[in-house]
């Protein structure tokens, strides 16, 4: 494990036992959530944990700001979209996209990353968010190659599809969240609340691309813990305190600094990929949209930057809190009297006020991240005890 984790643990009790959970419920989420949506949401957790991870090797660790970071996720994604619309659904095309969307993210990162040799800082984020709003504006507008605002649907080979079937048998699968749920409303009616409970799962060819993700996403992150444990990590973060003295000592940071740009580029485009293969849609909404790279900044910020663990954390509270907050809202919202101020503050429309609130508060009790703050008080609790 040691060796596995490049002796970065999580070192903390309370995190360690959140990344066990998270982990058990990605592994075996489709058997432990009925319903599309969940599993949806699941497969999103696998892709955006890349898509953080790889944001928080440039911003975590080396004070790089990029607001381009979309641009390649939308690069993998629309590589498949486009393959796929012009070749049909073979494996061959699959392999054309994810190898064109490769080289046009490692030329358009390359470009960037030797920008750093002119311009740096928030100068460098501010040519960033040009480059990412022209490639936008491109891809609105080549309505023949992209499908413009309409989007493209994505095919991939039959054995990811819905439609294949490879067992003609079913799984059993356990809501063990529903159970829990149902046995507190009706403590009384606990065996009718576990016959709820129990549902039956047919796998498809979205499970395995379901399982490609996640195992794609694993694979991601031991490289990342790797490469931040390495001398190479270790340069990283000395140009995040001091590119100055860095230099002084001999290292040519616009290598690494292009470096670090062009992996979390390619990084980013893999997520893309597996986004368009899980979603079978892309527009320029769903990948290329402004907003998206604030939900990006805002999951590194709240799991904590510098730490890679707090891009599960923050990615797991984020979407949690996306798809489920309006519900809860919707349910506390029945519980109150109608027209009252109390009913229109907790008004389901108004989620992205307490969303907002939610993330204030958050910054303002964890400031150094999630799993920052919970390794700080980690650390003092050993203090004392020592």
């Amino acid at each position: 494990m040691n060796r596995l984790l490049s002796g970065d643990y999580p070192r903390s009790r309370l995190l360690t036992t959140a990344l066990v959970l998270i982990l058990l419920c990605l592994a075996l989420g489709p058997f432990l959530f009925d319903g599309i949506r969940t599993f949806s949401m699941l497969g999103m957790m696998c892709v955006f944990i890349i898509v953080v991870a790889s944001y928080d090797l440039m911003l975590g660790y080396t004070h790089i700001v990029s607001f381009a970071h979309t641009m390649f996720f939308g690069i993998g994604a629309y590589g498949i979209a486009i393959a796929s619309d012009h070749y049909g659904s073979g494996y061959g095309t699959l392999l054309i996209g994810i190898g064109g969307a490769l080289v046009a993210s490692l030329l358009l990162s390359l470009l960037l990353g030797l920008l750093s040799l002119r311009v740096k800082a928030i100068f460098f984020a501010l040519v960033t968010l040009a480059v990412a709003f022209a490639f936008l504006s491109l891809v609105t507008q080549l309505y023949n190659v992209t499908g413009g605002e309409d989007g493209l649907a994505v095919r991939s080979p039959r054995e990811l599809g819905p439609a294949f079937r490879p067992f003609d048998f079913k799984l059993p699968g356990f809501n063990i969240f529903g159970f829990i749920g149902s046995a507190l409303s009706s403590p009384g009616e606990t065996g009718q609340a576990f016959e709820e409970a129990l549902f039956s799962v047919r796998l498809s060819g979205r499970h395995l691309t379901y399982y490609i993700a996640f195992a794609t996403m694993i694979a991601v992150f031991i490289f990342l813990l790797r490469m931040v444990n390495s001398p190479f990590g270790r340069v990283l973060q000395a140009i995040r305190e001091n590119e100055f003295r860095a230099q002084a000592l001999g290292y040519r940071t616009v290598l690494y600094r292009t470096a670090v740009v062009v992996v979390s580029a390619l990084l980013a485009t893999v997520a893309g990929v597996l986004f368009a293969l899980l979603n079978r849609y892309v527009n320029p909404e769903n990948t290329l949209n402004f907003e998206l790279m604030i939900f990006i900044l805002l999951m590194c910020v709240i799991g904590g930057m510098g730490t890679l663990y707090g891009a599960i954390i923050g990615t797991v509270l984020f979407l949690l809190a996306q798809n489920y907050l309006q519900d809860l809202l919707k349910q506390l919202d029945a519980l109150v009297p109608a027209d009252t101020l109390l009913a229109e503050l907790i008004n389901p429309d108004r989620w992205l006020l307490w969303f907002g609130l939610l993330f204030i508060l958050s910054v303002y009790f964890f400031p150094s991240g999630i799993v920052g703050q919970l390794r700080i008080w980690s650390a003092k609790r050993a203090k004392r005890r020592n």
